[in-house]
């Protein structure tokens, strides 16, 4: 069975001045952030990666990523473009800035034909993670093959906010409202996250560090795919004139899908540390933290070792 994993990499990151952040060198032997996302993936059985990226990455992203999963999985690349819109549609011609991770997503269309994850190219996960959403799709997936799937249901690692906070300034955040099954009711997008000395606020208001949050890490069913190339059509109707900023973005979509009922997600609850590189301060942290994880054994060094 082929279980997808695609990378969101096209993303300008404006809050990471020290260039292309998702290329950055964090680990012992020069790995970036990514890699680990992708040595993980595989480890927990994903066989197939998507890099979703702009076209003028593809060089960079073959040399650095690409040749060193030679004979490992299958390799694809998408690319992100904001002129890559639905027939009737074009970019207004100040737009700088992309169309979001749906539209991301999007781009991988063609490459994805079975169940799937998708996450961002600049945040670190843990093994987990990877473990319980490849489980959870596969065994959907394998359901759905025998006739016994009553119903497909996407699903998410749910991250404890205490363990996904920045030292170097506040961050965004959804928090998951769920059901006494665990299934998502929707998700709070909760700005100005700060950590303070006993916990966690925003704008002032105290937070529960114990809450689960999204963070962007999603597993998704094939059929997905046209569900987001027709609400992006949707969308686009409904973008204002002039609006250069709107964003078709994963989370308002799968909460849209949750009003309507036309999706379930089930959230599978992770104690994992999440670090990210939102801010160019966050590097020697994560590469102390990558360095400390490889001398524990956790990871080798290098990282992708042929045989």
């Amino acid at each position: 069975m082929e279980v997808s994993l695609g990378i969101m990499a096209a993303g300008i990151g404006s809050r990471f001045k020290d260039g292309c952040k998702q290329l950055t060198p964090v680990g012992p032997a020069g790995e970036v952030i990514m890699e680990y996302s992708i040595y993980d993936a595989l480890e927990a059985g994903f066989n197939h990666i998507v890099f979703i990226i702009r076209k003028n990455l593809e060089e960079d992203f073959r040399t650095q990523l690409g040749s060193k999963l030679e004979g490992l999985c299958k390799v694809d690349y998408a690319f992100q473009d904001m002129d890559n819109l639905p027939e009737g549609f074009t970019r207004p011609a100040d737009r700088t800035k992309p169309w979001g991770t749906g539209h991301a997503v999007l781009a991988a269309k063609e490459l994805i034909n079975g169940p799937f994850a998708v996450i961002n190219a600049d945040d670190y996960y843990g093994k987990e993670a990877f473990v319980k959403i490849h489980d959870y799709l596969v065994a959907q997936e394998e359901a759905r093959l025998a006739g016994n799937l009553k119903e497909s249901c996407f699903c998410m690692p749910g991250f404890v906010l205490g363990n996904t906070l920045s030292d170097n300034g506040t961050v965004t955040r959804g928090v998951c409202r769920m059901d006494s099954e665990g299934y998502l009711n929707n998700i709070e997008e909760t700005h100005n996250i700060e950590k303070t000395a006993d916990g966690a606020e925003a704008d002032g208001k105290k937070l529960d560090v114990n809450s689960l949050v999204s963070m962007n890490m999603w597993g998704l069913t094939p059929d997905f795919m046209q569900v987001l190339e027709d609400k992006f059509v949707e969308f686009l109707k409904e973008v204002p004139e002039g609006d250069l900023k709107s964003e078709y973005l994963l989370p308002t979509i799968i909460g849209d899908m949750l009003k309507e009922g036309s999706a379930k997600v089930k959230v599978l609850k992770t104690d994992a540390h999440w670090f990210g590189l939102t801010y160019s301060q966050d590097t020697p942290l994560v590469r102390d933290s990558l360095q400390k994880m490889t001398e524990e054994g956790i990871y080798s060094k290098p990282l992708f070792q042929k045989k």
